[in-house]
């Protein structure tokens, strides 16, 4: 398996070959629940006719132009995108690694601008993930991807939710930008306190700092408003997103607001693939599909998981805690999560295991009340067959 394929990717055995709404089809027939969504991306699920019509349509006709040219659906995107998120102006990309390339250039060409060029460091949250790429990576905390490839960028890392170490981090390096996720993803489904993203606010607004929220995981509707940060009353002065915004096509969007939606020249950053007639389209359906009323099923389907997760929590010991909202939820547990997780990948439930102790659960958002029962009892009766304790470090092999 894998032949002549960089060996950087842990892959299951199983080869997948059709999908249908929350539901994904092996090579053999088997069915699978998927409450994974790609990693928070197939937002419409599998098979979406609207979006297989629309993108037929559109292969028919152009597939790429390159950004030198127009296509009827680059404004509409773009318009779209800002008025969902009280932005201004987008960058397309091709992902959210590259958004946040974006993001990092822009404030750094900010303060170049500004006439206080000293001002190019950044200053990121513990536990954040940003992106692979060397400027993206800089900001990613976790050693164990940045070590290989450094020296990085200049980041000062402060703990989640601590407002006097943002403060202190701000006042000693004043970095161009202030970075965090609104609910950090491969940190372990764990949302930064309110007044903590209020804070932030506050002091970037005071010292002229650029304030960047990265979205690409909670944006776009899967925490049950657009924006994750906009639940708390906040917005930043640039946001990236990606994941859901093209429904499985490589899509992403730095958006700044007007402040800044004029910081680059002509020539200044580009892409030569991103924001192309066929992904543009498939965004096009996304936000149709949330305008029509999409966000109602990631609020209602959101609260069926969330109650029936706390509920598993009441019954099993094990259950250390339930994070998140909408359809990002995360299952934390005392022992055995990448246990727990191959198991329920052999009971036909697809998760993942992130930040060691938490099993990820980012379903699409057409997801049925039926489906999110079917998973939570599979994840029940999973779940109940390992050792109920709370102890750290206790056995992890479930009863046979």
């Amino acid at each position: 398996m894998d032949e002549g394929v960089m060996k950087t990717y842990a892959r299951a055995d199983e080869v997948f070959v059709d999908g249908h709404g929350a539901r994904l089809i092996d090579s053999t027939g088997r069915e699978f629940l998927d409450f994974l969504a790609g990693i928070a991306v197939s937002a419409l699920g599998h098979g979406h006719q609207g979006l297989a019509s629309s993108l037929r349509d559109q292969v028919g006709k152009v597939v790429h132009l390159s950004n030198l040219f127009r296509h009827p659906y680059t404004e509409q995107v773009a318009t779209r995108l800002c008025a969902h998120a009280g932005m201004a102006a987008a960058f397309f990309t091709n992902s959210g690694t590259e958004a946040m390339e974006c993001a990092l250039k822009l404030a750094r060409k900010a303060m170049h601008v500004r006439g206080e060029k000293h001002r190019t460091s950044f200053v990121a949250v513990e536990g954040g993930f940003h992106g692979r790429t060397m400027g993206a990576l800089s900001l990613t905390w976790s050693e164990k991807y940045r070590k290989p490839f450094a020296p990085l960028m200049d980041v000062t890392w402060v703990p989640p939710d601590d407002v006097q170490a943002l403060e202190r981090a701000v006042a000693e390096k004043q970095p161009c930008a202030v970075v965090y996720e609104p609910i950090q993803g491969e940190g372990g489904i764990r949302a930064l306190a309110p007044a903590f993203l209020r804070a932030a606010r506050d002091l970037c607004t005071r010292t002229g700092t650029v304030l960047v929220h990265d979205e690409v995981q909670c944006g776009c509707g899967r925490t049950g408003t657009f924006l994750a940060a906009q639940q708390v009353g906040v917005q930043p002065d640039v946001v990236v997103l990606a994941k859901p915004i093209a429904a499985g096509l490589p899509m992403g969007a730095c958006l700044a607001n007007a402040a800044f939606a004029d910081t680059f020249e002509k020539g200044e950053h580009g892409s030569t693939f991103a924001g192309g007639p066929l992904v543009c389209r498939a965004a096009l359906v996304f936000l149709d599909e949330l305008d029509r009323g999409l966000l109602a099923n990631v609020q209602a389907r959101g609260e069926e998981l969330r109650a029936g997760l706390v509920a598993i929590g009441r019954e099993l010991p094990i259950v250390r805690e339930v994070r998140g909202t909408g359809l990002m939820l995360g299952l934390r547990l005392w022992h055995s999560a990448t246990e727990f997780q191959k198991a329920l990948y052999k009971a036909g439930v697809i998760t993942n295991c992130t930040a060691g102790d938490v099993i990820r659960i980012v379903p699409p958002f057409v997801i049925t009340s039926a489906e999110i029962a079917q998973g939570l009892r599979i994840m029940q009766q999973t779940l109940a067959t390992f050792p109920q304790t709370r102890e750290l470090g206790a056995a992890v092999s479930p009863k046979s």
